[in-house]
This record gives structure tokens, C-alpha cells and sequence, in this order.
């Protein structure tokens, strides 16, 4: 008996894509409003305190740390053991924002691991 593949539903994939599309748009959104434009990144280092300067702070420090290559990575890692749908969209989150946030090497390496979890059997109903 051959075991089936970890593939998820058309409902699973539909929240997947959304969640990959909502993190990836969110990452633009900081990177190009918020970090790389000059009004918004010299008044958040002036101490301007709103919601998207403690964005922009949280961000540089996860940053700095390659937090989200690292939970990229991570999430992948663990849904290649073990596929999860739960792992999918965290490493889905993570490696959009690492891909656009400078964390690219770890954030890549986490996609091709997403990939590769689609070929391992799906885990055994129990």
C-alpha cells in the first residue's frame, strides 16, 4: 500500500495563500514605508512614539538577530519531519518576511524545505 502525500485541502491551500500574501504584503509595507523611507525611519530614531515606529524598532531588532530566516528555517525544518498544516503557515509567514527583510539566505533555504515537505507522506491518522 503506497502512503499518501502531505497535501493540503483546497480550503487549507486558499488560507495558505492568504496568510502568504497578507505576510508578504506586510513586509513590503515596512520595509518601503517604514525602514527605507527617509521621513518615517528619522522620525521613528527621534523617538516618535506610534504603532509604527514600535513596528519599525520590533522589526530592526528581529532583524538584527535574523529572527525570521532563523524561525523560517526552523518551522520548515520541523514540518519536513513532522507536516503540519499549523507549520506550513508559520513557516510560510516567516519566510515571506525573511525574503523581504534582508533575511533572505535563511528565508530561502526555509522555502526549499516547504517544497520539499509536499513529497513526504502525509502523518498517519491515528
Amino acid at each position: 500500500m503506497q502512503s499518501q502525500l502531505f497535501l493540503p485541502t483546497a480550503r487549507q491551500t486558499n488560507w495558505l495563500l492568504l496568510l502568504a500574501l497578507l505576510s508578504l504584503g506586510e513586509a513590503l509595507y515596512l520595509r518601503y514605508l517604514a525602514i527605507e523611507y527617509a521621513q518615517v525611519s528619522l522620525a521613528c530614531q527621534a523617538g516618535l512614539n506610534t504603532w509604527l515606529c514600535a513596528t519599525f524598532r520590533l522589526v530592526i531588532v528581529l532583524f538584527n538577530y535574523s529572527a525570521f530566516g532563523w524561525i523560517a528555517l526552523g518551522a520548515a525544518l520541523l514540518n519536513l519531519l513532522r507536516p503540519s498544516i499549523l507549520l506550513v503557515a508559520l513557516a510560510l509567514a516567516a519566510t515571506a518576511f525573511g525574503l523581504v527583510l534582508h533575511n533572505a539566505n535563511l528565508a530561502g533555504v526555509a522555502a526549499a524545505l516547504l517544497m520539499l515537505s509536499l513529497a513526504r507522506p502525509a502523518p498517519a491518522a491515528e
